[in-house]
C-alpha cells in the first residue's frame, strides 16, 4: 500500500480551483487501486494535508499523471502559497478497534 500526502499553504481560492479540486477527488475516488482518503487542517500553521491510500504505486501514478491533476499543477502558484508532496509505501497500520469505518484504510 502506498500513500499520496499532499501538504500546502493557502492562498485566495476561487471558483476554478474548487472545480478541479472536486474533480480530481471525484477522479482519485473511481480509479482502480484507489482505497481511501483523509484530511487535516493545522489551525496553529494553516497548513491542510491531504492523504491519499492506493493499492499500489501504479494506481497512485494513475492519478499523478491524470490531465485535471497536471492542470490543476500548472497553476497551483495561483491558489496556493507552497506545497510539498510526500510519497509513502505503508509497511503497516495497527491500532485498536474503536475507530474501525471511521478511517479510510484499516489495521493489518
Amino acid at each position: 500500500m502506498y500513500s499520496s500526502t499532499f501538504i500546502f499553504a493557502k492562498r485566495q481560492f476561487d471558483d476554478e480551483f474548487h472545480r478541479l479540486d472536486q474533480q480530481i477527488a471525484e477522479a482519485a475516488r473511481t480509479m482502480p487501486g484507489y482505497l481511501g482518503e483523509e484530511a487535516w487542517e493545522n489551525p496553529t500553521t494553516g497548513l491542510v494535508s491531504n492523504v491519499y491510500y492506493w493499492e499500489s504505486l501504479e494506481a497512485l501514478q494513475a492519478l499523478i499523471q491524470h490531465p485535471t491533476h497536471l492542470q490543476a499543477k500548472a497553476r497551483q502558484a495561483e491558489w496556493l502559497d507552497g506545497y510539498q508532496v510526500i510519497i509513502s509505501q505503508v509497511l503497516r497500520t495497527y491500532g485498536d478497534a474503536r475507530l474501525n469505518g471511521r478511517l479510510p484504510i484499516g489495521s493489518t
